[in-house]
């Protein structure tokens, strides 16, 4: 018995770390390009001399956010797919179908990872810098590295979720706690 409250704490301990520390990264880049935004726009406007690199950062900006919040998406399951038709099969045709799109999505990340390393590896070797900036692209080309690495972990950690489909984001369980507080009021 101890050894299911020992699953279950790992359990919470990888899901907490895996929802709470790519929403740290996304929030505080988000500050860092609204900052990078808010004193390019007083420089070019106030001043009248432009942060030239402030575009380029930003961009880079926008590739993190986009790679490392990719695994909150992954982790809810919440990719855009043509489901359709598939919700309306029955119960062990719909399982089929969730594991068949499981395993290409493992398939697909486990094929892009050692592309994308091989890639990091010789921006690396050949310190490949950015044109206006010079940042190294070992930093934008390692948010899809780690993304997709991620997304990998996020999959195979709630792989049952992902094939049974009974993935709850916070989301959906703040509305039902809600919901069921305004049942409550309602009735009183």
């Amino acid at each position: 018995m101890s050894n299911s409250g020992n699953s279950s704490a790992l359990d919470k301990v990888l899901g907490f770390s895996i929802v709470s520390i790519p929403r740290f990264i996304i929030g505080s880049l988000i500050l860092v390009g609204i900052a990078v935004n808010f004193g390019n726009v007083l420089g070019r406007y106030l001043f009248l001399a432009p942060i030239i690199w402030a575009e380029e950062i930003m961009i880079y900006i926008m590739v993190w956010t986009v790679f490392v919040g990719s695994v909150l998406v992954t982790w809810e399951g919440r990719h855009l797919r043509m489901d359709f038709f598939s919700i309306m099969l029955p119960s062990p045709w719909k399982e089929i179908l969730n594991l068949i799109g499981v395993v290409a999505f493992i398939l697909v990340c486990i094929f892009v990872l050692p592309q994308n390393y091989i890639m990091v590896e010789k921006m690396a070797m050949f310190d490949q810098r950015s044109v206006v900036a010079e940042i190294p692209m070992v930093i934008p080309h390692f948010a899809i590295l780690l993304g997709f690495g991620l997304m990998l972990v996020a999959m195979v950690f709630r792989f049952r979720s992902h094939v049974t489909g009974n993935l709850e984001s916070e989301v959906d369980e703040l509305v039902a706690e809600y919901g069921d507080d305004e049942a409550d009021g309602g009735e009183k």
